[in-house]
């Protein structure tokens, strides 16, 4: 284990020493002024490690304790990252199993905290950058020879997560695929078929001939998320308008069918799904004309972000804004200003 310095121990002791004086103040004068605090924050965990955010000492550090090290990326406002709090955390059996497998640093999306890793250094939101962060809560899960093992990108319901903890924690990426572990345990009630009616491509076998852009959306029988997904969201009458800009193509990721690819190769529908390295369903994948990919959604998604991803992909919008945060701000401020409200959990 390494040894915090002096300067950086006794820096964050007089950082300490100066919050707690101001939170006092502020209690004094009955409220924190507008500009301390951002509205929507939520609170995370106790047990949350307090980090310099030097990551492979903290790496050390876990593993130290026979333990790895869990990078929570969030946002303040974000209604996902305040459902892992809240819907996630609040069940004993997930936070002790993230206890004693992980510690769990959280870092900003947009914050300006210097993050050391190895020889370099990034501010928060730099950071976020180069790892293409464009969902929150993206979680980061660290093996002992300071390498991504595992990344979840957005939020995973409480079954999949507390699945995802134990596939991690138990160091079981060496062993076996994330996809086939999880066909394997698959902790979730269903409606048991796969909703590939709205397909709307000429070929299911053939998916490098399309005349609109392409969205493969990778799905299972047994998945409680592709019922919602399938019997709520994408029947809503802005979720039709925004399907109809594309060729669909709904396909069972553990099929064995034999089909062409975007890219124009063959193969089952199963070898490409771990090509293609599809860890969540329904993951939606969108594809150019000329079968590169372009964008995917790999999270649990309500109808605001999932019409918002739909429609980031068929304006051509993600060319010439890289950050879909960004954008999903944007497309929630003008809807706004024409009178149209947004829910971002409905």
């Amino acid at each position: 284990m390494r040894v915090t310095t002096p300067f950086k121990l006794i820096s964050f002791l007089l950082f300490a020493v100066y919050l707690t004086s101001l939170q006092a103040y502020a209690r004094s004068e009955g409220e924190l002024s507008a500009g301390m605090v951002n509205p929507g924050h939520e609170e995370h965990p106790a047990w949350f490690k307090v980090s310099f955010l030097d990551l492979f000492e903290d790496i050390e550090d876990a593993a130290d304790n026979g333990k790895r090290l869990l990078v929570y990326y969030y946002q303040d406002g974000c209604p996902y990252c305040k459902k892992l709090l809240q819907e996630n955390f609040s069940q004993r059996e997930i936070s002790d199993k993230t206890k004693k497998y992980f510690d769990v640093v959280s870092i900003n999306l947009w914050g300006d905290k210097e993050v050391t890793v190895g020889d370099k250094t990034y501010t928060e939101k730099e950071f976020a950058e180069a790892l293409k962060v464009q969902y929150t809560p993206t979680l980061l899960f660290f093996n002992e020879n300071n390498k991504i093992a595992f990344r979840a990108n957005g939020y995973y319901p409480p079954e999949k997560f507390s699945a995802l903890l134990d596939y991690i924690g138990n160091k079981q990426e060496a062993k076996i695929s994330y996809q086939d572990y999880m066909e394997k345990v698959n902790p979730q009630a269903s409606t048991g078929r796969l909703h590939d009616d709205i397909n709307s491509i000429a070929s299911i076998t053939d998916l490098s001939r399309s005349d609109k852009p392409l969205l493969v959306m990778f799905e299972q029988k047994k998945c409680n998320t592709c019922d919602e997904l399938h019997l709520d969201i994408l029947k809503r009458k802005e979720s039709v308008e925004l399907l109809s800009r594309f060729n669909v193509a709904v396909v069972d990721m553990w099929s064995s069918q034999v089909v062409i690819t975007p890219s124009g190769k063959k193969m089952k529908l199963r070898d490409w799904a771990k090509k293609m390295d599809v860890k969540y369903v329904p993951s939606l994948v969108f594809f150019s004309d000329k079968g590169d990919e372009v964008f995917r959604s790999d999270a649990y998604l309500k109808a605001f972000h999932t019409q918002s991803v739909m429609d980031y992909v068929s304006t051509g919008a993600y060319k010439t804004q890289s950050n879909f945060q960004r954008y999903i701000d944007e497309r929630a401020d003008h809807l706004r200003e024409q009178g149209i409200e947004v829910d971002l959990m409905k």
